[in-house]
C-alpha cells in the first residue's frame, strides 16, 4: 500500500468482527487498485468509472489520503474541454472486447472537446465535490492542520476546485433542456440507475435499430437474472450511439428519445454545490456563488419535480412534460436539501420509513419500493439494495434531522457486508450477495461507516 498520511487501522473502539471488516475492505481496495485508480470489480468493471470512483476515493481518504487524491487526479484528467466528466474512463492495457460499449464504439478521441485519454460521453451523479473535499479534509486533519498531508491536500483542493467549477456548469448549463434550472438526462445510465422501473415508459418509445449489432459483455460473470433485460440492453445501445451520432452535441439533444429531468441527479448536485462552498472556504475563496446555485436547484426541484399528491419527488420526461412515477429511492434523495420546508420533509420521511422501505425490508433500503408493482428483489435497480445509495440515503436522513434513520439505514448496510461479503448489490429480503464480487465502493463506504459513526459526524456543509 502507498504510504499513508493516516494509520489506515481500525477505529480504537471497533468490535472484533468490525475491525475484521475494516482490514477485508482494506484488501478489497488494495485488490482493485490499479495502479492510478481503483476498477468496481476486476471482471465485471475492468476500468475507472465516474461515480464510482468518487466513492471509492471516500473509502482511500480513510485508509490513505495522497491516494484517494491519486484517485481523483486520475478521474479528473479525463475531463472534457466542455466540463462533462465521462462516466467511463478507458484503461488502454484492458482488451477492447473486455467491456460492451468499449472505447471505439464512443470515439471520444474523434471529438474535439474529447480529452486524450479514451471515455465514453455519457455522465454520471456529480458526488465529485463531496469526494474531493473529503479528500481534502482528510488531508488537513481535524480543525485543518497539524498535518504533514495538509500542504498537499490543499494544494489538490486547489487544483481540482476549477474542474469541479467547469463541471458544475457543465450540468448547470449544457444540461439545462428544458429551461427550468433542472439538470436533464439523456441516457439512463446517466442517472446511475441504470434499468430502474422510473425509465420504463420513455424507455418504451425508443427504436431500437442497433439491436443484432452488439455482444453483451455483462451477462458473462453474473446471471442475466440479475441484471437488465435485453430489451432494456438494446434501448440503451440505440440511445448511446444516437447521442454519438449527434456529436454528443447537447443543444441538439432535444431531438433524442430520452431528455429526463432526474431527483437524484439534481439532488446530488444541490448538495454538491454546498460542497463546492465548503471547499471555497478552505481555500479562501468566496463560497456565496455556491450557495446560490444549490438554492435555485432547492427551487427547481419543488417546482418542477416534486408531486404535492404523492408527497414524493418524481422524474420528469422531458418531451412529454409528464411525472413518471415510479416508486423508487432516487424520490427521496431530496432529503439532502436543507431548505425543504417541514410539511415536504416530513411526507418524505413518511416514504422513506413506509412498508416499500426502510418499514417493510428486512435488509433495507430497497432501490424500488417492495410494495410497488415494479419490484424485482434481484434485478439490478429495480429492487436490490445498494450501499452507494444506502450511504446517500443515511447522509440524506442525517440532513433531515434523523440521525435515527441514518443509524438504521448504516446498519443495514455493514449487516449486508458483513454477512454476503462486498457484492455489488443485495437482495432486500433476504440479504443474499448479487452482482459482482469484491466490488469496490461496497468495500470503500463501508470503511468510511467505520471510521466515521453516524452520531460521530461534523456537520454537512452549506
Amino acid at each position: 500500500m502507498a504510504q499513508q498520511e493516516d494509520g489506515g487501522a481500525p477505529p480504537g473502539r471497533a468490535s472484533t468482527a468490525g475491525a475484521r471488516l475494516w482490514r477485508a475492505a482494506a484488501d478489497t481496495l488494495e485488490a482493485n487498485w490499479v495502479g492510478v485508480a481503483t476498477v468496481p470489480s476486476a471482471t465485471q468493471y475492468p476500468h475507472q468509472w465516474s461515480w464510482d470512483s468518487a466513492f471509492i476515493s471516500i473509502g482511500w481518504s480513510v485508509l490513505d489520503p495522497a491516494r484517494a487524491r491519486v484517485e481523483l487526479e486520475s478521474l479528473l484528467a479525463g475531463q472534457w474541454s466542455d466540463g462533462r466528466l465521462p462516466h467511463i474512463q478507458f484503461n488502454p492495457a484492458v482488451p477492447e472486447q473486455a467491456y460492451f460499449p468499449g472505447p471505439s464504439f464512443w470515439a471520444s478521441k474523434a471529438h474535439p472537446d474529447g480529452p486524450a485519454v479514451a471515455t465514453s460521453g455519457l455522465v454520471q451523479p456529480p458526488v465529485h465535490a463531496r469526494a474531493v473535499l473529503t479528500a481534502v479534509q482528510a488531508g488537513l486533519g481535524t480543525g485543518g492542520t497539524g498535518r504533514t498531508g495538509s500542504k498537499a491536500a490543499l494544494d489538490f483542493g486547489r487544483a481540482a476546485y476549477p474542474r469541479l467549477l467547469a463541471w458544475h456548469r457543465y450540468l448547470r448549463q449544457r444540461r439545462d433542456l428544458g429551461g427550468d434550472g433542472l439538470v436533464a438526462l439523456v441516457h439512463p445510465w446517466e442517472s446511475g440507475l441504470d434499468n430502474s422501473p422510473v425509465w420504463d415508459a420513455p424507455l418504451a418509445a425508443v427504436s431500437r435499430p442497433g439491436a443484432a449489432a452488439f455482444t453483451r459483455r455483462d451477462t458473462l460473470h453474473v446471471g442475466a437474472a440479475e441484471r437488465p433485460t435485453d430489451r432494456d440492453y438494446a434501448a440503451y445501445v440505440s440511445l448511446a450511439t444516437a447521442y454519438r451520432d449527434s456529436g454528443y452535441d447537447d443543444r441538439a439533444a432535444g431531438g433524442l428519445e430520452f431528455v429526463v429531468a432526474d431527483p437524484l441527479v439534481n439532488a446530488v448536485l444541490l448538495d454538491a454545490e454546498l460542497c463546492l462552498a465548503r471547499l471555497a472556504e478552505l481555500l479562501g475563496l468566496d463560497p456565496s456563488g455556491h450557495s446560490r446555485a444549490a438554492h435555485e436547484l432547492h427551487e427547481a426541484m419543488l417546482a418542477g419535480l416534486y408531486d404535492a399528491d404523492r408527497g414524493i419527488f418524481c422524474a420528469r420526461d422531458l418531451r412529454t412534460g409528464r411525472l413518471l412515477p415510479a416508486a423508487t429511492l432516487a424520490g427521496l434523495l431530496p432529503l439532502l436539501d436543507p431548505w425543504l420546508s417541514e410539511e415536504v420533509r416530513i411526507r418524505l420521511l413518511e416514504r422513506l420509513v413506509s412498508p416499500g422501505f426502510l418499514g417493510g425490508a428486512r435488509f433495507p433500503v430497497p432501490s424500488t419500493a417492495m410494495d410497488s408493482p415494479d419490484f424485482d428483489r434481484r434485478r439490478y435497480w429495480r429492487g436490490p439494495t445498494w450501499i452507494c445509495t444506502n450511504w446517500l440515503l443515511a447522509l440524506a436522513a442525517g440532513t433531515a434531522g434523523r440521525g435515527e434513520l441514518a443509524e438504521r439505514i448504516v446498519r443495514s448496510g455493514l449487516d449486508l457486508v458483513g454477512g454476503a461479503g462486498f457484492r455489488e448489490y443485495f437482495d432486500p429480503v433476504d440479504g443474499t450477495g448479487l452482482g459482482a464480487h469484491e466490488f469496490s465502493w461496497s468495500a470503500a463506504l463501508t470503511l468510511d461507516w467505520l471510521a466515521h459513526p453516524v452520531g460521530a459526524r461534523p456537520p454537512r456543509p452549506g
